[in-house]
């Protein structure tokens, strides 16, 4: 809005550089406008300019109305931004969140560090990591993490009982709407608490989450749909995957620790006449979790649901048990779903060190490595506190909150690439004790 009075009292020169002006300005030049704030009639905030404006830069290329192409979105981000303003706002609600989620560890004393994200280790997740080399050693190949799991462990063992860490993981795997190579992670470890505990921790950090999300989008986020936060009230629906997974099928399952489970399961499905779609599962893991993702996930699609205690082949780290159910070997791990999509993973740590070497030679996790280079098991042998994990994918509650597609919280997302598949390396680890005690004897 302009002040005639002030902009063109006895100026007609003003006048027509005004009117000059006025047509040769476009959509994302930048100008600079001086005035006083004030409202319209119907109270819409403008300036009302005492002088007129001035070009400090011209846009090159007009910018169009709209962007509806996905490739196009993806490959011109910046543009997407200026023309779209929810894609801003959800970039914008990426960082509240994490700002959230840290505070509210901090609160809880947590200790936040920086762990490695470039090492000869890829950092203990069963996935497969990114393979580079470096120009000073040319012989060793170097893995980007895809977790700072076997790092955050170590600090437990080192003394800090509460630690966490917000950041990158790098995973050489599938590409789609849900997933992408690199994607921020929140990983927390905790002493001296139990998988109840972890539970109501995680259902307070996401009721908390939901109302801060809420008090942004209805103030400053706008472009984004409301949330219902009645959907989040606790506690949350916990199911426990045996029983569900067998009332789903409407089969009993046959024990699941045996050598010929997963033949033995494939049987009895083809017996009862369900099908597994796709390709047959080369593990009793793979067979489980497609059959959860089919039957058990879907239950988390009006609010949020814990599957609870899976079976132990589902989860070599964490400690196991007999369910009174079904008398079946299952883990204490807990998966957080909304709306289909995994949030969180957690479970109790298995601190037993001869226990957990058990599990991970049983589970074929030692792949080609000789005896006494299972380098996560060393700490754990020098000290076995109680201790229990959580991890969760940022982009996964944001896509939650919003219902948009994993691409839309990425800056610069991966379209097209062809990416580098290595096997997992497991000697960091060992290197860094080498090290410690090197120290520790100097």
């Amino acid at each position: 809005m302009l002040n005639r009075h002030k902009c063109f009292s006895g100026k007609d020169l003003r006048i027509y550089r005004f009117s000059l002006y006025k047509n040769l300005v476009q959509i994302g030049d930048h100008i600079s406008v001086t005035g006083v704030a004030t409202r319209t009639s119907s109270g819409e905030p403008t300036l009302e300019a005492s002088e007129l404006p001035r070009l400090l830069t011209p846009t090159m290329e007009q910018l169009p109305a709209k962007l509806a192409n996905e490739t196009t979105r993806m490959h011109d981000r910046h543009v997407d931004m200026l023309v779209n303003r929810e894609v801003l706002d959800v970039l914008r609600l990426k960082s509240e969140i994490t700002k959230h989620m840290r505070r509210h560890l901090e609160s809880k004393r947590f200790l936040e560090f920086q762990t490695p994200i470039l090492a000869d280790d890829a950092g203990g997740a069963s996935a497969r990591p990114f393979v580079t080399w470096s120009t000073e050693m040319r012989n060793k190949p170097l893995a980007l993490r895809v977790a700072p799991e076997l790092w955050l462990k170590r600090l437990v063992v080192g003394g800090v009982d509460r630690v966490f860490e917000i950041g990158p993981a790098f995973r050489n795997e599938g590409l789609d709407a849900t997933h992408n190579p690199e994607f921020t992670m929140c990983e927390f470890y905790s002493a001296y608490t139990n998988l109840d505990d972890l539970i109501k921790e995680t259902e307070e950090l996401i009721y908390s989450l939901a109302q801060h999300c809420q008090e942004c989008i209805s103030t400053q986020l706008t472009s984004l749909p409301e949330l219902d936060l009645s959907r989040f009230a606790r506690p949350f629906k916990q199911v426990e995957f045996v029983p569900a997974l067998q009332d789903a099928l409407g089969i009993r399952l046959p024990k699941l620790t045996t050598e010929a489970a997963l033949a033995e399961v494939i049987a009895v499905l083809k017996l009862t006449g369900i099908e597994v779609p796709g390709e047959v599962p080369t593990t009793l893991t793979k067979l489980l979790d497609r059959l959860a993702a089919i039957y058990l996930e879907p239950m988390s699609t009006t609010e949020p649901m814990f599957l609870i205690n899976h079976p132990a082949c589902m989860a070599p780290l964490a400690k196991s048990f007999l369910c009174p159910k079904t008398y079946q070997l299952v883990s204490a791990r807990a998966e957080l779903y909304f709306h289909g999509r995994e949030l969180v993973n957690m479970y109790e740590e298995e601190n037993n060190p001869s226990e957990q070497r058990r599990k991970l030679e049983f589970h074929r996790l030692l792949v080609n490595k000789p005896d006494g280079q299972v380098g996560f098991d060393q700490p754990r042998e020098k000290d076995s506190k109680p201790d229990h994990d959580m991890d969760n994918d940022m982009e996964d509650k944001e896509m939650v909150q919003d219902g948009l597609a994993r691409n839309h919280f990425d800056q610069e997302p991966i379209v097209e690439r062809d990416w580098l598949r290595r096997t997992l390396d497991e000697n960091y680890v060992r290197a860094l004790d080498h090290a410690q005690n090197a120290s520790a004897t100097a």
